[in-house]
């Protein structure tokens, strides 16, 4: 989707788009606010102006990802039906152009064109154990730590949140950089050790296949540490530097991949606190997981605008995928029905025993392939109801009737929820700006592959032309 570059908005213009963000999501609330499970419990299309549900009721789910979303269509697709009306077209352009962008600046040939599982930019030892997604996420954060590194002077990478080390690994053994990384679960830990043992023999394996390859210097393996790091107080052992006789006063940079909720918070706290801590590379996730107050907002700007309230239900919907689904309408496979089934099972779910209000339902398998009274029998007994309970299937199959409308009223939800992100990570730009650093987003991975795909950059010292270089594809 197409949206406003954070880069080249200077802080007059960054302030403003706080002020019209948090106006936008006031007027929006009511949509965002919504959970599509109750959309036929709270009549969630009724409460649409009677414009709207003219334009978009009847579209099929191509004609939703082209028109309302803006994603690319053929033919008869991309032609309005009728006149939309002007709040809506209005919206949809809103929408557009408050957000941040999540296109990468750069052109670059898949590099899964060639194996859908396996990146052509990663070596065989580092694709191992590590799914499409994250190779194409560490490879990708890695260069942009590695030039970043370089430019700043750094003498060690610290990894927070690191999981099974796949990051790390790939800057310490693949990048050269030092690194340690910090993860709670001793499980992880434990299984990152032993993946960096096995990556380790098989680089001495390849380099005797192929002598030609000079490696250069010595391997150091990431060195990792079982640590909770908690949002409120600074980790002493997060600065400590690694033991090296040749290393004066650490110079650190801190990464995470996707660091959960607070997390990304942390980070920001320790890099803005801690002289030591000289650049920061966070990609964020799970902004739900947000502490409230204290993990958003942090900037006194977006603090002192009215309506900068971000409540679980909205911060929970910006980390959908909005280019996922809308790919999903294109190919407007029968995996679309499973909102309508769900909102269709709240009804009865509902009836049966009032007090009980949208419950987890654990995966139902193929649900496209269920008529919808076997699906909601099946979704009875996962939340502990009688799944024998006498069904109204006339009332069932007119929800049924009326999947498109629940896929239209969804499609707006999801074209609303990167305003969120956008206004969360905005926040987080001006925090840092109020301290005196400089910060800037890139959207660094493809939003394909990896929704969450805007990387937060700070450093202490003004980059200058040379911030360029971190938006570049290494070839």
């Amino acid at each position: 989707m197409p949206g406003v570059s954070a880069r080249h908005l200077s802080l007059e213009e960054r302030r403003q788009l706080a002020v019209n963000l948090t106006r936008v999501l006031a007027l929006c609330r009511p949509i965002l606010d919504a959970y599509i499970i109750e959309f036929f419990t709270d009549n969630l299309w009724g409460t649409l102006p009677d414009s709207w549900q003219a334009a978009l009721d009847g579209l099929n789910p191509p004609q939703l990802a082209t028109l309302l979303l803006g994603m690319p269509g053929e033919g008869e697709v991309v032609r309005y039906r009728s006149v939309w009306p002007l709040t809506l077209l209005a919206l949809k352009s809103t929408a557009t152009s408050l957000a941040f962008t999540r296109t990468p600046g750069f052109h670059t040939p898949s590099e899964f064109l060639e194996n859908p599982s396996q990146s052509s930019r990663l070596t065989a030892p580092f694709r191992k154990h590590v799914r499409p997604k994250k190779q194409h996420e560490i490879r990708r954060l890695g260069e942009l730590v590695k030039k970043l590194s370089d430019l700043t002077g750094c003498t060690q990478v610290v990894d927070v949140g690191s999981g099974q080390g796949h990051l790390s690994r790939f800057m310490s053994l693949g990048l050269g950089l030092m690194v340690k990384s910090i993860e709670g679960d001793q499980r992880l830990v434990e299984r990152a050790q032993h993946l960096d043992q096995e990556l380790l023999q098989a680089l001495k394996k390849e380099e005797k296949r192929n002598p030609q390859v000079v490696h250069t210097g010595p391997r150091h393996s990431p060195h990792h540490v079982v640590r909770w790091v908690d949002p409120t107080a600074l980790c002493e052992e997060l600065l400590l530097p690694l033991e090296n006789p040749h290393q004066g006063g650490a110079r650190l940079l801190l990464t995470g991949l996707h660091a959960c909720g607070d997390l990304s918070v942390a980070l920001l706290r320790h890099f803005c606190c801690c002289p030591e801590v000289v650049a920061l590379a966070s990609v964020g996730c799970c902004y739900m997981k947000l502490s409230d107050p204290g993990g958003y907002p942090l900037s006194e700007w977006v603090a002192g605008l009215p309506g900068y309230e971000l409540p679980y239900r909205l911060r929970e919907g910006a980390c959908h995928a909005v280019e996922e689904y809308a790919e999903r309408l294109q190919k407007a496979g029968p995996g679309l029905r499973t909102h309508c089934y769900r909102a269709a099972l709240e009804t009865v779910i509902r009836c049966a025993q009032p007090a009980l209000r949208r419950p987890g339902v654990q995966g139902i398998p193929r649900v496209h392939e269920l008529k919808i009274e076997e699906y909601v029998k099946r979704g009875l007994q996962r939340v502990g109801l009688d799944p024998h309970l006498p069904l109204n299937l006339a009332a069932l199959q007119a929800h049924q009737a009326q999947e498109n409308r629940v896929v239209a009223y969804f499609s707006l939800a999801l074209l609303l929820a990167p305003l969120v992100e956008t206004l969360i990570l905005l926040d987080r730009l001006l925090y840092l700006q109020e301290q005196g650093f400089h910060a800037e987003l890139l959207p660094i991975f493809s939003p394909e592959l990896s929704p969450r795909n805007l990387v937060l950059v700070a450093t202490k010292m003004p980059l200058g032309q040379a911030f360029s270089v971190l938006e570049t594809e290494d070839s």
